[in-house]
């Protein structure tokens, strides 16, 4: 199915109602014209092409399984209506095959309803961008021949046409289709943009930064194909038995033929023969309802998370996120807003030359991807300072980053990176986070104290989470006066500050040892290694978004925090459903099974509970797609 082409349930919806169309045809001829004579032919004709109709897309797939050395469901259907046109009874196998297609237009209806939520993201992605060029004149190009560096205007009602960075102008962004947010975000001189997503009211110049295959819509439509593409464990689990159990439903059909045979009943002829009733076991046996339990559950979450800003990486993301019962957080960027303001910047000594430490301090930084930097060099710019060409550049994850400026070696980071004085804290106001980051050439020091705010929505987050009894602890390279500030502002329940990288990694692997299925939340950058130790990786993906999408089994496209409780209602949600489809699929199979071998009963029944069952199992999946998002967070 994960090959079908998109619409693929209209030609067998249209397959399933010309069957039904000829069956009923059958049935006025062997009612209104006698059965002999000059229109005998009619009805069993019409019964023939009925079966050719509604069997036509289960003998492609039970042909392609057979070439293949398999024995899938398709063949056991097209062999329990050959079983029922043997024993007298061809209408039964004409209504066998048409409910076996409908159920499989449902089927392929509700799989195709979940891709068609994910290509509605691109069917709202613009096709041409007004282009300006050096002399400022403007022509309209197609957006995939936009390049980076090159400049794009934007007016209010439009689409913005490829990633870029604000260069002119103030607007109202509506990111609804990346993000599920509805409220338009402000967006002025410098802000990210996103393709896809609607200008307000305002005209907007922007410099576009990523080509439109290389753009945050365009790989988060990929990434949710390929999720939908893996199969979550329960999944596998059913494929790797299924070709095993359709081989056991069919020997167990076999044997029941031969048993009755055994006990006197009569090979064929009437509803109580041998044959009919191994024809009626077949269907009821048949695992359609088992094979969809699983994917028609998984599919809609994603294709509903996606709706919410939020990216399950797969099957298996959705399953293991409904497990997580214990939650460790990045704090910079995760908990706290991750726009950290300067409050100040010392040079020591006091003699020292301000301008060119600055200038280094700016040039380095500008070539860091922590989320402090940004805030510096700005701080930097805002005194005068000027960006140097870099050598030499290297990064200590987690400590620091060093470079050549101007012939001197600078090392920026952490107070023990770069061997930075015991001084008294720069004055800051009382209950603020505050962070600080160093430079050093070795005689000159360089201190910025930054201060950071804590998200409007971790708190609540963080409270909601252990309503639910999941354990949350914040993982922190920050200093600890910094890490019990947030950590008493967001009520977390334990916290642990001065980090490495290696060390984050290890407190993960220590709380798995104890038991616990641990989700780590992070930027994907500085994080990627507790990430990758986590049972599930939980990726803030608005800043450094690469590094989240390509690390991360679930990603938070639009740093919302609050997203994370959405995406384990999803992940429950799912599991619940699975859970429900498994019992329904099973509890139909083997309770008809139990009632057709001991008492007997009509083939319609058998067919009836079978292709209800599998009907059910669809539409119990493809309820996620209306699930809604908490409200009041």
């Amino acid at each position: 199915m994960q090959d079908e082409a998109p619409g693929e349930w209209k030609k067998i919806a249209v397959l399933a109602t010309t069957c039904g169309v000829l069956g009923l045809a059958a049935l006025a001829c062997g009612h209104f014209l006698a059965p002999a004579g000059a229109w005998a032919w009619c009805a069993p004709t019409l019964l023939a092409l009925a079966c050719l109709a509604g069997g036509w897309d289960a003998a492609v797939d039970a042909f392609a399984a057979l070439r293949e050395r398999r024995v899938d469901v398709h063949l056991l259907m097209l062999l329990a209506a050959g079983g029922a046109w043997s024993v007298g009874h061809p209408e039964e196998g004409v209504l066998l095959l048409f409910l076996f297609s409908t159920a499989g237009a449902i089927e392929h209806y509700a799989m195709d309803r979940t891709r068609g939520a994910i290509d509605a993201l691109l069917d709202k992605a613009p096709k041409q961008a007004r282009l300006l060029g050096p002399d400022g004149l403007e022509r309209v190009v197609a957006v995939s021949a936009l390049q980076p560096g090159q400049v794009v205007l934007v007016l209010p009602g439009e689409l913005v046409p490829a990633d870029g960075v604000v260069a002119e102008g103030e607007s109202g962004i509506d990111e609804s289709n990346l993000t599920g947010e509805a409220k338009p975000v402000e967006k002025r001189a410098g802000a990210s943009v996103s393709s896809g997503t609607l200008n307000g009211w305002g005209r907007l110049v922007i410099r576009v930064t990523k080509a439109e295959k290389d753009s945050a819509l365009h790989r988060i439509v990929a990434l949710i194909r390929e999720a939908q593409e893996s199969k979550a464990p329960a999944q596998r689990a059913i494929d790797r038995w299924g070709d095993t159990y359709a081989l056991f439903t069919l020997g167990a059909s076999a044997a029941f033929f031969g048993l009755q045979l055994l006990l006197g009943r009569a090979a064929m002829g009437s509803e109580d023969s041998a044959l009919y009733r191994a024809m009626t076991l077949l269907v009821v046996l048949s695992p359609c309802a088992l094979v969809l339990s699983v994917p028609s559950a998984v599919l809609a979450a994603i294709a509903s998370g996606a709706r919410h800003g939020i990216l399950f990486r797969g099957g298996a993301a959705v399953e293991r996120l409904a497990d997580v019962d214990c939650v460790c957080f990045d704090k910079t960027g995760t908990l706290t807003a991750g726009e950290p303001a300067v409050a100040a910047l010392e040079v020591f000594p006091a003699n020292a030359d301000r301008r060119r430490a600055l200038n280094a301090l700016l040039s380095i930084e500008a070539n860091s991807t922590h989320p402090f930097a940004l805030g510096i060099v700005k701080a930097c710019q805002a005194e005068g300072a000027t960006a140097q060409a870099v050598a030499g550049l290297s990064n200590a994850p987690g400590q620091g980053i060093a470079g050549t400026v101007e012939g001197t070696r600078w090392s920026v980071g952490s107070r023990e990176f770069v061997g930075g004085h015991d001084l008294p804290g720069a004055p800051v106001a009382a209950g603020a986070i505050v962070s600080e980051v160093w430079a050093s050439d070795g005689s000159v020091q360089v201190r910025a104290t930054l201060v950071d705010a804590i998200r409007p929505a971790s708190a609540p987050t963080l409270a909601a989470l252990h309503h639910q009894g999941i354990r949350t602890v914040m993982l922190t390279g920050d200093r600890e006066e910094a890490a019990a500030v947030a950590a008493q502002q967001v009520g977390i329940q334990s916290y642990r500050a001065a980090l490495t990288p290696d060390a984050k990694m290890q407190a993960i692997r220590k709380l798995s040892a104890e038991g616990h299925v641990v989700a780590m939340v992070g930027d994907g950058v500085n994080d990627a290694p507790s990430l990758a130790a986590a049972d599930v990786a939980i990726g803030m993906g608005g800043r450094g978004s690469d590094a989240a999408l390509e690390s991360s089994d679930v990603v938070l496209t639009d740093d919302r925090i609050e997203r994370l409780l959405t995406a384990i209602d999803l992940s429950q949600a799912a599991r619940r459903a699975i859970r429900v489809n498994i019992v329904i699929s099973v509890g139909a199979a083997f309770t008809m099974a139990a009632i057709v071998i001991f008492k007997g009963a009509p083939l319609t029944l058998g067919v009836a509970v079978h292709e209800g069952s599998t009907v059910i199992v669809c539409l119990n999946g493809l309820r996620l797609l209306a699930h809604r998002a908490r409200r009041g967070i």
